[in-house]
């Protein structure tokens, strides 16, 4: 073995060992040899990264040799079990590790491997002196292993006297950890293999003799083989030599020859060429359960390890074979080999032997030297990937960690492809306010310049899509969507129409809340430009409905007259906006706009939840007083007043009692309150728990999912069972049960005129309807822009524009009915988009899911108000759902609207200390002073319009705030840097360019820096720890809680000088 001085400079330096990589044909195919045509300069003095960007950067060749696949490698080590000598898997990875867990026999979780630099280099070197053969034409174990030892004897690396040996151990069984499992379980099974083996050895040892003595084959790379066995290897094992050759050090050595040894499949298959699949598939059943984990078109890499009794030195051989070949039992799974990497050596090297192992198969899970490894010619190319794959690594110091715990997978693998790409070229700065006018026009927010252009060109982009929002909804998830927004949608609605009742003097109620559900959600769900918005009644509306009425009492007009003229004024103005691309104004609304709006309506309905349930404790009171209501026995009867007066309310009539008191007419109510509570609590808790148990770690995936999806209906219905086992009598959904005006006085059609009005009436609604037009214009505009958020990663656009058309039209159809507008509700909105989200599907172990973007389709939005509007026929059913659960969908909704507002995570962030707060980006390049200020100055804001909207004097005013909000935020380009507000914010649209020097403030580099000094120099001890690249997001970053002096020497791009400078220090 080398020494540790061997190990720090043998990587850094190109010394490839002399002699052809090329490996050796099999004798039997008679394939032409591979000549290499390679333009390569040379890259003695060239930075790893680079040798690697340009191997990357070839053409592959036309017969697709050399093209990537999925890899999946797998390790064994050289074992005695009992009698038997075999291959034992120990390992495995397909993107992350997994370790057989000897005490518990059974798979570790899948976690990021660490590994020691000791091993890396000593990879290194075995690479840089050991056999490498590339595109070896070999179809099974025994032919490989034939050439393997043919090539490893030519290069004096191998005694021709240990070759038998050596390729008898190559050729031993693969034993796989769910072989062990059935083994363990069953004890009884292993002996009858075991005389299914014992017979199987006489029939191969009659079969043996048969054939060498009829059908001789003859091996180019054979050597002559004992007296009986007819110059055939293969026969010459079968027959029981086997056993000569091989033995394991262990502390009990044995004298009995080990004739049961039982060989791979893929060796037994030469005695009959072309059998070899059949007689595989009957000895070797892989473990297909764990396939499915395998991505389609995979292949393995095989690494095989082990220490021998007969061998002075050790042996390794890097393999690659031409073509992927199943090799029998080689595999745990069913996937063709692809590389083959051996390592044998004396006694005494085993834990070595395993951590080099370890090295060589997470360096082919990588993604860099996975592609290097298939597209590589010849040995340097091979190291080169090496060495970039040492110059990205993550360096843990020893005695700052804890080497024992397993670092679980990142929920986030950064991407690789900087690795695979050169440095470009500095590039001319791009114009900021350019590229922010392009993203507006594509999201179809710059101004036309001509009449109903963006209309015409939402429409253009909507019209290709339309197919598809109604195929795409084919999912259990929309259908979980649909019944959770339902049961979202109908209690507001209720809700809205009580208190509508009570503002309008009953014109309008519950029941035109639930027609005008009907005609808003269809229309808009068939021919909005978002249909992921949900239309919903609004608090500004009601206010705004209010002062009209109040104006009307006064003035002695016919209220829903006026208020026809009204809403068709506002849907007139509207469709004047539309022309005139208004809509474009949006770009003017930035985070602090739309964040600002989307917390206030959250904590509004936060705020209604518990003081509903509050307005319940006082209607029903825990402490009632005096309840005058007694239980008497039945007249004739002997028994005294006293037995029965220990009857409640519910068990009197059943034993024929007689209650008497004044309070009798109703059922005592003091549980009422705190029953409601506990629904209103209880559907929270269990919405929001059952929402995350996607993530759990019981039950199968699509289980957890369903359960995820579901979370609000499971909630609802527990609760309502719940209530209704009991029998308290809470609150309950009243939903009208006739389809026909609250108020008999009028119909389904407004006449336009009226004797009570004036004829200017209609002249004058437009004063109301402006301030209508600013309300509806900003309540829409603002819940569609975070709708269509960037965040959300939509991909069939916006369509503002093709969204206010459709509204005014909505508009004015209600106000000729007598219908209460309908407009963008940002939380049911922000609810409708979170419960519709895709996530990738987790295949390789300890792979986390990756939000994919929303399900954008529009059968929910349809159903959802279909299902509205039928409402009025499902009143029995509707009827036992308790309003306090209804008031527990209300906190959840808006407690979930929450997650993922920056504003709310600044405002926490403001009570947490330093070393607690989490490592959010904003964080890492803004000061926190200016974030603490830029968070005081938006709280200020929506204390602001808290206010305006608590005071019916001025929440008429609240929809001219959010205006004032976007002059606000205009303010703060005075306050704070451009470079501060893309970040904590949106750039807004500027009118004239701003001063350069601004924008010389630049975005930090989120690279790591070159660590110059490593641990393991002069006077270092301990074991120093490696991270494969790409995978940081396993641990806390530098400085973040809980961070223990992780060094980072991320230097795929580092220069000439960096390189040589690292390499000088390495060999000192």
């Amino acid at each position: 073995m080398a020494t540790n001085n061997e190990y720090i400079e043998l990587p850094w330096t190109m010394n490839s060992s002399s002699g052809d990589d090329e490996a050796p044909k099999d004798p039997r195919t008679g394939g032409e040899d591979f000549t290499q045509q390679f333009t390569e300069n040379d890259f003695e003095d060239t930075p790893p990264a680079q040798r690697v960007q340009f191997i990357l950067g070839e053409d592959v060749d036309s017969s697709g040799t050399h093209v990537s696949h999925p890899l999946f490698s797998e390790m064994g080590m050289l074992v005695k079990e009992g009698d038997e000598i075999e291959w034992k898997e120990t390992a495995r990875w397909i993107k992350f590790e997994e370790d057989v867990e000897e005490g518990g026999n059974r798979w570790s979780k899948p976690h990021v491997a660490t590994l020691s630099l000791h091993s890396l280099f000593e990879l290194r070197r075995l690479l840089v002196n050991g056999s490498v053969m590339l595109d070896m034409e070999a179809q099974n174990l025994e032919v490989m292993a034939d050439l393997v030892c043919d090539h490893m004897v030519s290069a004096g690396t191998l005694p021709p006297g240990v070759k038998d040996k050596v390729k008898d151990a190559l050729l031993r069984r693969h034993r796989h950890q769910h072989e062990y499992a059935k083994k363990t379980r069953l004890p009884i099974i292993r002996s009858l293999a075991d005389m299914r083996n014992h017979s199987s050895s006489k029939i191969e040892e009659h079969a043996g003799n048969t054939l060498g003595a009829t059908t001789p084959i003859s091996l180019t790379a054979s050597e002559p083989g004992p007296p009986g066995s007819n110059g055939n290897p293969n026969l010459s094992t079968a027959a029981g030599g086997m056993g000569r050759f091989l033995t394991v050090p262990s502390g009990k050595p044995s004298n009995r020859a080990l004739e049961d040894m039982v060989k791979s499949p893929s060796n037994q298959s030469m005695a009959r060429p072309g059998s070899g699949t059949e007689l595989s598939e009957q000895q070797h059943k892989g473990n297909t359960h764990f396939m499915r984990k395998i991505p389609p078109g995979a292949e393995a890499s095989n690494i095989l390890v082990g220490e021998v009794d007969f061998l002075e030195r050790t042996l390794s051989c890097f393999i690659r074979l031409s073509q992927a070949v199943v090799l029998g039992d080689l595999t745990e799974v069913p996937v063709p080999t692809r590389f083959v990497f051996i390592l044998l050596g004396p006694p005494g090297s085993q834990s070595n032997f395993h951590e080099i192992g370890r090295a060589m198969a997470t360096l082919m899970s990588d993604e860099i030297f996975h592609e290097v490894a298939y597209r590589a010619r010849k040995r340097d190319h091979l190291l080169s990937g090496v060495d970039e794959f040492l110059d990205a690594v993550t360096v843990l110091p020893p005695g700052e960690w804890d080497p024992t715990i397993r670092i679980e997978p990142p929920a986030a693998i950064p991407s690789q492809e900087v690795r695979k790409r050169p440095p470009e070229l500095p590039k001319e700065e791009v114009d900021e306010e350019e590229e922010e006018a392009r993203l507006r026009d594509e999201n179809g927010l710059t101004r036309t310049g001509r009449l109903f252009g963006g209309l015409i060109n939402d429409i253009k982009r909507k019209v290709p899509w339309y197919i598809s929002d109604y195929k795409d909804a084919l999912s259990m998830q929309c259908v979980a969507s649909w019944i959770f927004l339902y049961f979202a949608c109908l209690s507001p609605i209720i809700t809205f129409g009580g208190l509508l009742a009570e503002a309008t003097g009953k014109h309008m109620a519950a029941m035109e809340s639930l027609v005008s559900g009907f005609v808003c959600g269809m229309g808009y769900g068939f021919f909005s430009g978002q249909p992921l918005t949900i239309l919903g009644s609004t608090g500004p509306v009601l206010v705004f409905e209010s002062i009209i009425y109040e104006f009307c009492l006064k003035m002695g007009w016919e209220y829903m007259t006026f208020r026809f003229w009204i809403g068709m004024w506002v849907a007139g103005i509207c469709i004047v906006l539309v022309a005139i691309d208004a809509s474009a104004l949006v770009c003017y609304i930035t985070r602090f706009t739309e964040e600002n709006f989307a917390t206030l309506i959250a904590f509004i309905f936060i705020y209604k939840a518990i003081e509903n349930v509050m307005v319940i404790g006082k209607n029903f009171p825990v402490n009632q007083g005096i309840y005058d209501c007694v239980c008497t026995p039945p007249i004739g009867s002997n028994a005294s007043v006293i037995e029965y007066a220990k009857y409640n309310w519910d068990y009197c009539e059943t034993y024929n009692g007689t209650l008497v008191g004044g309070d009798c007419g109703s059922p005592p109510t003091e549980n009422v309150f705190l029953m409601s509570v506990v629904l209103c609590a209880g559907t929270f808790l269990i919405s929001t728990v059952l929402k995350e148990f996607k993530n759990a770690l019981f039950f199968p995936s699509i289980v957890r999912q369903y359960i995820s999806d579901f979370s609000v209906l499971i909630a609802i219905f527990a609760m309502s069972f719940f209530d209704y086992s009991l029998g308290v009598p809470t609150q309950k959904l009243e939903v009208p049960n006739e389809l026909k005006p609250t108020l008999s006085t009028r119909g389904w059609l407004i006449p336009p005129f009226s004797e009570k009005n004036p004829w200017w009436s209609p002249i004058i609604a437009v004063f109301p309807a402006l301030l209508g037009t600013i309300l509806i214009f900003m309540d829409q505009q603002i819940t569609a822009v975070i709708v269509n958020r960037k965040e959300n990663k939509l991909k069939k656009g916006c369509g503002y524009h093709l969204d206010l058309f459709i509204l005014s039209i909505l508009i004015a159809i209600c106000s000729l009915m007598g219908l209460p507008w309908f407009v963008a509700a940002t939380v049911l909105s922000i609810n409708h988009v979170n419960s519709l989200k895709l996530e990738s599907e987790c295949s390789a172990p300890g792979e986390k899911p990756q939000f994919l973007g929303v399900r954008e389709q529009r059968v929910t939005h349809i159903l959802i108000f279909l299902t509205i509007g039928v409402s009025v026929l499902l009143t029995p059913l509707l009827g036992h759902i308790p309003m306090p659960v209804l008031f527990g969908v209300f906190l959840y909704m808006g407690v979930a609207s929450l997650k993922g507002l920056q504003f709310f995570d600044r405002i926490l962030i403001m009570f947490m200390p330093a070393k607690y707060q989490p490592d959010y980006m904003f964080l890492r390049q803004v000061p926190i002073k200016r974030v603490h200020l830029f968070t005081v100055i938006q709280l200020a804001c929506l204390i602001i319009l808290w206010l305006i909207k608590s005071f019916s004097q001025t929440s008429i005013l609240f929809p001219l705030m959010l205006v004032v909000m976007i002059g606000i935020r205009k303010a703060l380009d005075l306050v704070f840097t451009r470079r501060e507000l893309k970040i904590l914010d949106d750039i807004m649209p500027e009118m004239t360019k701003r001063a350069a020097a601004d924008d010389l403030h630049k975005l930090d580099a989120e690279v790591g820096l070159l660590a110059r000094i490593f641990p393991w120099g002069k006077g270092s001890r301990g074991r120093v720890v490696t991270k494969p690249p790409g995978l940081d997001g396993g641990l806390p970053a530098s400085g973040g809680a809980g961070s223990a002096g992780l060094i980072s020497c991320t230097t795929s791009n580092a220069n000439e000088k960096e390189f040589e400078a690292q390499s000088s220090l390495l060999k000192k």
